[in-house]
């Protein structure tokens, strides 16, 4: 407490008492995340508004060695900036400046609090010919720390993961030092990582255990003139994803994927759907079609139109095509799905408020027995099949993930949760897949399975960024 103390002072020093708390209700709401993972105890919260108050906050941290754990809305699923070692939180929140849109180029620079919906809103007030790729988290979520944990969005199908939307960074070290990749590095234009080293890398699912991020250019693409949104609903596994993994490559859509029915019952207000008419259908097919050139367009969707006939004649059941615009006059409550970013309440706003998922990253080929055991270890244990996929990069991998709501104020849920989750991740890396925004409890578990030189090169990366061991401590520790 006394190295808090002495950190308090020099910060107010420096830079007044507004940016400083350490009040209890402060300090509880930076405790934890909305997952099972175990929260931690922060002793005070930093509010920076810059990233020279950053460097102060690091070199400061530094030489008294007080843990410091960086967090934007902390409603990642996987404990990552939960201040388990306790110490200080640096809130970025404040951070929250879009700094430049370069339409000529097609990249935006943001600090780390800019959020999905405030670069949706700003592309759409002045820069309607540019659109950004969007996730299903919550609007006021932060895109920064989604790039450098390499999550996804409605354009991975064709873009990838989220680091790979990353041109350039800005990079306050424990050090206090700042360091500035790629053209930034000679004050030349972020419009690409080439031909520069990759020190991107270096922050890049290392969970701030290397380095706070303060700017980022990230690219931006272009916003079509034509779009339609629809949906398929199918009736067996095989034959959902056999159609899914074949459109990929089949380079006509945006943006794929298959929601389980489970996942639309929750939308129309059930908490846990654990049952199914064999009527229903089982797996929502989704697609997003776009083009600028209205014959191309029409073209597309002839191409689609004519394959989900060709689909059908070979056996497969099909329901559909079932247009976002239709569905969303006969029910509002699919405008949820009709644009991005969107807030899926009946995934946040339920009793205890706990949100847990086994998100992973692997093969497409195995998308229907993950799909098929996923769902039976989740039934097994009274839990609904809520299962979300994607493939992405043209389908040379995809997303498989399995989420969970519960009652975190019920240590019995909790429990359950742990248990269920360990169970999908073993099945998931029996199968070639990993969970992605990875949880420290994952590392501890498959610890044995990893390389031993990888094991050792992280731990070495981590030791000369942060000698001192102060960046988010707890996490990634292999």
């Amino acid at each position: 407490m006394k190295a808090i103390a002495e950190l308090k002072h020099l910060l107010n020093e420096q830079f007044g008492p507004a940016i400083l708390a350490d009040d209890a209700e402060v300090l509880a709401a930076h405790r934890g995340d909305m997952t099972e993972n175990p929260p931690g105890q922060p002793q005070l919260v930093v509010f920076p508004d810059s990233s020279e108050q950053v460097r102060a906050v690091a070199a400061a941290a530094g030489r008294l060695r007080i843990p410091l754990t960086a967090v934007v809305a902390n409603t990642n699923l996987g404990g990552l900036a939960n201040p388990v070692k306790g110490g200080v939180v640096v809130n970025l929140q404040r951070m929250n400046r879009i700094l430049e849109i370069n339409e000529a180029d097609q990249y935006a620079v943001i600090e780390p609090g800019v959020t999905w919906q405030q670069l949706h809103d700003k592309l759409a007030a002045e820069y309607p010919g540019l659109r950004f790729a969007y996730p299903l988290s919550p609007p006021d979520t932060g895109i920064v720390p989604n790039c450098l944990m390499d999550g996804l969005a409605n354009l991975s199908l064709r873009v990838g993961a989220a680091a790979s939307w990353i041109n350039a960074l800005e990079v306050v070290l424990p050090s206090g030092e700042l360091l500035r990749t790629g053209h930034w590095s000679y004050g030349g234009v972020p419009c690409s990582r080439s031909p520069f080293p990759a020190l991107e890398g270096l922050f890049i699912g290392f969970v701030g255990s290397t380095g706070i991020v303060t700017r980022m250019a990230v690219q931006l693409w272009p916003e079509r003139r034509y779009r339609r949104r629809f949906f398929l609903m199918a009736y067996d596994v095989d034959g959902a994803y056999g159609l899914v993994k074949k459109l990929a490559r089949m380079d006509l859509a945006d943006d794929l994927g298959t929601l389980s029915l489970a996942a639309g019952k929750m939308l129309f207000g059930e908490y846990r759907p654990t049952w199914r008419d064999p009527a229903e259908p089982l797996v929502f097919c989704y697609i997003d079609l776009s083009a600028d050139d209205e014959e191309l367009f029409r073209i597309k969707q002839k191409v689609v139109e004519r394959f989900i006939v060709e689909q059908r004649r070979q056996g497969v059941k099909l329901d559909g095509p079932l247009d976002m615009d239709d569905l969303v006059r006969m029910e509002p409550l699919f405008a949820k799905f009709a644009d991005f970013p969107t807030r899926l309440d009946f995934l946040l706003d339920h009793p205890g408020g706990g949100l847990t998922w086994v998100g992973t990253y692997g093969p497409t080929s195995r998308f229907e027995e993950g799909f098929r055991r996923g769902a039976e270890i989740l039934d097994r244990h009274g839990l609904p099949p809520v299962v979300v996929c994607r493939p992405m990069q043209g389908g040379h991998f995809g997303v498989l993930r399995w989420i969970t709501v519960f009652d975190k104020n019920d240590a019995g849920e909790v429990e359950l949760v742990r248990r269920v989750n360990a169970e999908l991740a073993d099945m998931a890396v029996e199968l070639g897949f990993f969970p992605y925004k990875t949880p420290q409890w994952v590392w501890e578990r498959y610890a044995g399975r990893i390389d031993p030189v990888f094991r050792r090169l992280v731990g070495e990366v981590k030791k000369l960024l942060d000698p001192q061991g102060i960046m988010n401590p707890g996490h990634l520790e292999l």
